[in-house]
C-alpha cells in the first residue's frame, strides 16, 4: 500500500492561495448586501420596460451570464488583461487572424458570486480565473441563502454566479455605484 500521489493529485497551491487571500476580506453581507440586491432589483425592474420588444429571457441572456458555467464560459472567452484594458477596447496587437472570424468577445463588468455555497472551489476558481480578465468579483455571503437572493435579480430560483456584461443600461450603472462604495469601504483602514 503505497500512497504515491499522481501529478494530477498533486494540490496547486499559489494561484488559488493568492486568490483566496484576496477574497476572504471581501465578502459582502447583512445591510450591504440588502441592498446591493435591492439597487440590482430595482434597476434589473426599471430596464425590463425598455426591452425593446424581445422575450425576458432572452433580454435576460443579453444582460445577465447567469450561472457557474456560463460565467466561466464568458470570462475564458474574454481577452486576457495584458491584451486589454478594463474598459474592454483591446489593443490592435492583440488581434489575431482567428479573433477576426469570431464575434468580438463579451465582457463583463462585474461577477457576483455566492460564497457560502456548497462548492467552495467556486469561491476559487472564478475570481481566479476573473482577476487575470481583470473583472472584479463581489463575494455575498448571507447564511448560505445568499444563492437563492442572488438567483432573485434574474429570476431564477438559485444562482451560484452571475456575470452582469458590460453595456450601457441602468443595471450597469447601479453596478458602477456599487463598485465605487465598495472601493471606498475595502481602502479604508
Amino acid at each position: 500500500m503505497s500512497k504515491k500521489r499522481n501529478k494530477s493529485q498533486l494540490p496547486i497551491k499559489a494561484p488559488l492561495k493568492d486568490a483566496e487571500q484576496g477574497i476572504t476580506s471581501d465578502y459582502i453581507g447583512g445591510d450591504a448586501l440588502d441592498d446591493l440586491l435591492s439597487k440590482l432589483i430595482k434597476s434589473v425592474e426599471v430596464a425590463k420596460a425598455s426591452r425593446e420588444g424581445l422575450p425576458e429571457k432572452i433580454w435576460m441572456k443579453r444582460q445577465f451570464a447567469v450561472g457557474v458555467n456560463d460565467v466561466t464560459r464568458v470570462l475564458e472567452r474574454m481577452p486576457a488583461a495584458t491584451a486589454a484594458t478594463h474598459s474592454g477596447h483591446s489593443s490592435t496587437e492583440a488581434i489575431t487572424d482567428k479573433a477576426l472570424c469570431r464575434a468580438p468577445p463579451v465582457l463583463l463588468q462585474v461577477v457576483l458570486v455566492a460564497a457560502d455555497c456548497n462548492p467552495k472551489w467556486l469561491t476559487k476558481h472564478i475570481p481566479t480565473l476573473a482577476s487575470t480578465r481583470q473583472v472584479p468579483v463581489l463575494c455575498l455571503k448571507d447564511n448560505k441563502e445568499s444563492s437563492l437572493r442572488l438567483g432573485q435579480v434574474v429570476n431564477v430560483r438559485t444562482a451560484l454566479a452571475i456575470g452582469v456584461k458590460a453595456r450601457d443600461s441602468i443595471i450597469n450603472k447601479a453596478i458602477d455605484e456599487v463598485l465605487k462604495t465598495a472601493n471606498l469601504v475595502a481602502k479604508e483602514p
